[in-house]
Parts: C-alpha cells; sequence; structure tokens
C-alpha cells in the first residue's frame, strides 16, 4: 500500500492516458536512464539537481514523481514541487516497481527528434476522420506533453497516416496499430481500442460491433466542424470515452477469468 506523499504503480496504472491523471516526471540520473532509456507512458524527463529552478513551472498540478526505487531522488522533487504550490507525489517502488509490475515502457529513441521530454510536433493531412483523431489522442494522452496539431506545417514535423512515411499503415494495421507498437503500449484496453480505430478506419466492421459506432460518430464530427483543430479537440472526449469504457471491459474481463479460475480451483 502505498504510504503518504506517495501513490502506486496499480493506481498510476489506472489514471496513465485519462485526461484528468497526474503529470509525470521521471527524475533518474544519467546513469540509471542509461541502463534503461525508456519512460512510463506519458512521462516526461527533467534533472533533479534543478529541481529548484523548474518546480514553479508545475504550481497548481497534480505531479508524480519517478526515480529508480522511489527514494531519495523522487521524495526530494516532489518534496520541492510541493514547495511551489503543486500536488507532488513520488511513485511508490519507482520505475523498479513498475517494470516488475510488468507495465509499459515507452522507449525514448521511439519520440521523434530524439527527445526523453519536452515536446515533439507531428503534421498530417487536414480533415481528419478516425486514424487521424486516434493517433494525436494517444501521443497527447501516452506519450508526452506534445504539440500535436492535425494541420500544423512546422519545420521538423513528424508526418503521420500519410503515404510513404514510418508512421503510417503497416500491412493490414492503420497507424494507430504502428504507434502502439513503436511506443511499446501494450495496455490491455489501448490493444483493445486499436482493434476497433482498425476497423473502422480501413472498412472492415465486420471485426468487431463498436467500430460502426465509432465510424459514425467520426464521420459526426468531422461535419460538425470546418475547423480541423476544433475537431481534433472534440475527438479527444470521445477517444477517452472510448479508451475508458475499454479499459474498464477489459479489467472487468481479466478479474472474472480470474473469479472463475479461482472458483475452478477450489473444486479441483
Amino acid at each position: 500500500m502505498a504510504s503518504y506523499n506517495s501513490i502506486s504503480v496499480e493506481k498510476l496504472a489506472r489514471l496513465t492516458g485519462t485526461p484528468k491523471g497526474p503529470v509525470i516526471i521521471d527524475v533518474r540520473d544519467d546513469e540509471d536512464f542509461a541502463a534503461l532509456p525508456s519512460l512510463v507512458p506519458a512521462s516526461t524527463r527533467r534533472p533533479f539537481a534543478s529541481a529548484a529552478q523548474w518546480s514553479a513551472e508545475y504550481r497548481g498540478l497534480w505531479v508524480v514523481v519517478v526515480c529508480q526505487k522511489g527514494r531519495k531522488l523522487s521524495e526530494g522533487v516532489a518534496a520541492w514541487l510541493r514547495n511551489a504550490g503543486a500536488q507532488a507525489e513520488s511513485l511508490e517502488g519507482g520505475l523498479e516497481a513498475w517494470t516488475a509490475a510488468g507495465l509499459p515502457l515507452v522507449p525514448a529513441a521511439a519520440i521523434p527528434g530524439g527527445k526523453a521530454g519536452g515536446g515533439s510536433v507531428w503534421v498530417t493531412r487536414s480533415r481528419p476522420k478516425i486514424d487521424r483523431i486516434a493517433c494525436p489522442w494517444l501521443i497527447r494522452r501516452f506519450v508526452a506533453p506534445s504539440e500535436v496539431e492535425a494541420v500544423a506545417e512546422r519545420f521538423g514535423a513528424t508526418p503521420f497516416d500519410v503515404e510513404n512515411v514510418f508512421w503510417s499503415h503497416r500491412g493490414e494495421g492503420c497507424t494507430f496499430d504502428t504507434m502502439i507498437a513503436e511506443f511499446g503500449l501494450s495496455f490491455p484496453a489501448l490493444q483493445h481500442l486499436a482493434l476497433i480505430v482498425r476497423a473502422a478506419d480501413t472498412d472492415r466492421l465486420d471485426l468487431v460491433p463498436e467500430a460502426s459506432g465509432l465510424l459514425a460518430a467520426s464521420l459526426g464530427l468531422s461535419r460538425m466542424f470546418a475547423d480541423d483543430l476544433e475537431q481534433l479537440e472534440a475527438g479527444m472526449t470521445l477517444y477517452d470515452a472510448f479508451y475508458r469504457w475499454a479499459r474498464d471491459a477489459t479489467q472487468e474481463k481479466h478479474e472474472w477469468v480470474h473469479h472463475v479460475a479461482k472458483k475452478a480451483k477450489d473444486h479441483e
């Protein structure tokens, strides 16, 4: 059980990807990061030694601080953050506990631009429908705080969901599938959501019944908004809802299977 001013890996895993989840900051030292250059999904890396200088940026925010073992570095940085007016906790057991629980990690090298922290800029075609809403949602919620804009024509932006680029369809999968695979996001709820997105985006509505609903809602949003960025913001709520449903549905299924297996074992 998490102690005062700390959060368990189980609770943080359930909050990851939700719109009201905490800001996650990785403060591991260079040696620990070099040994495992990956990040808890949605986290950014900041130097622990200069926490006194940057902690004020998080005033009024809920923050979870991650270090290797959940001890002095994360606890010290969390204290600086609380002093600056943030609601800050350390991750109990640190990255070691997260890894031991078998939870996903995002390889830092997979983040475009090679940034382990900070933002990333992505560009795609105009008039988004399914994949081009789902992918920005995934980046914002699970990769890092980013400057995802559906029609951002900025130097150095990473293209996605267009032909002949890295971040696009592969085989029978859509771009959303590609991102989940490349970022190592093996949350069961995301895998379930990916099937729905793939079915709706590639016109294979027979794959899963929810795909027809996603397609209808996506086309409706496209007709409601003339501005792509307004449509993107509205689409964020849609995917938040689908993810929350998928998360709870997969959790309930896991608990039901566990209950049935236990019951069968008890009758042996």
